[in-house]
């Protein structure tokens, strides 16, 4: 427990057997509750889980290899049913000792302390940076970095480390009914936190890289999830401009998407276009500007998301009793 908040942790494994005894040892004393999940293991991570010396209350959830992302769900419906209506934090940590327990303090105290709602491990901002990752894995964390930061509306400067600290009042109003169940989940869970004004900040956090073996295919990867931030990128715009409070940077921003969507389809265009393209403007140019101009919008949308959810009066409200609405 951290300043009467309970610290709860949550542990995907799957063929952990070589570190999943690591990972729990090490454990710091503040954490009430770990939450292994063993994910369809063919080896005895489970039995080596249960019979490890752990300073925290243990659960087992065994799965049948339901994907990392549905474990972490799993994980954290646990902890909701552990601590009840008590106020407290629930981390992620990997199976493969691929995260410090050192920097768990750090994340679980910006949650508590109010800097935000979700907290990120950023490997990039830590003082070994990115050093230790491997190379390819580099570029590609940069790359869906990128992606991840345009289709969410704010910086996020390392999207797939899966290292996090949530409130629990974000978990006691999140849609389990809808989520991300394979690798892409840390980039889901970013985009769904912006849709609905959770604030998210980052934490610098240490790479650790052993023998660990990735099970993530590369192309099948990234067509996967780029495609799921481009459609749940656009399913956020259209969700507010539909709502009953949509600002004006959101209009502005669905119209500089259309205008560049529209630059790009053939057969149609606008008098916009047309007069930019007489003029001799590339369409590649007015596609390119049009969605820059629509990022900037978006970002002051997700801005304005932020406040307005800090400042309901339902929200104040539900604050007071630990509860706040989605």
């Amino acid at each position: 427990m951290l300043q009467e908040w309970n610290i709860g942790v949550v542990i995907p494994a799957r063929n952990e057997s070589k570190h999943i005894e690591h990972v729990l040892s090490t454990l710091p004393s503040f954490v009430d509750h770990a939450v292994v999940i063993d994910d369809g293991s063919t080896d005895d991570t489970a039995e080596i889980a249960l019979s490890t010396h752990c300073s925290a209350e243990l659960s087992l959830v065994k799965l049948d290899g339901v994907g990392v992302g549905k474990a972490i769900d799993t994980g954290h419906q646990k902890l909701l049913e552990i601590f009840a209506d008590s106020k407290f934090v629930s981390a992620v940590m990997a199976g493969d000792g691929q995260m410090d327990p050192e920097d768990l303090e750090g994340l679980v105290t910006c949650v508590i302390s109010g800097k935000a709602e979700h907290i990120k491990g950023d490997r990039s901002s830590h003082p070994e940076g990115l050093r230790s990752m491997p190379l390819i894995r580099r570029l590609a964390t940069i790359l869906l970095s990128f992606f991840t930061s345009l289709a969410a509306g704010q910086t996020i400067s390392d999207s797939q480390c899966g290292y996090t600290a949530t409130s629990y009042a974000v978990l006691r109003n999140w849609n389990w009914n809808k989520s991300w169940s394979g690798y892409g989940y840390p980039n889901f869970w970013i985009i769904q936190l912006a849709k609905h004004g959770w604030k998210i900040s980052h934490h610098p956090v240490r790479a650790i890289y052993g023998d660990e073996v990735s099970g993530i295919n590369n192309i099948s990867f990234f067509f996967k999830v780029g495609l799921m931030m481009a459609i749940e990128h656009h399913t956020r715009n259209l969700f507010w401009l539909f709502s009953r409070k949509v600002s004006p940077h959101t209009i502005f921003a669905f119209v500089s998407y259309f205008i560049g969507w529209v630059a790009i389809i053939p057969g149609i265009s606008t008098d916009l276009e047309r007069t930019l393209v007489e003029r001799g403007i590339p369409i590649f140019i007015i596609v390119l500007f049009a969605w820059f101009c629509a990022h900037i919008f978006d970002r002051m949308a997700v801005v304005v998301k932020q406040q307005l959810r800090v400042s309901s009066p339902i929200n104040k409200t539900n604050s007071a009793k630990g509860v706040i609405d989605a």
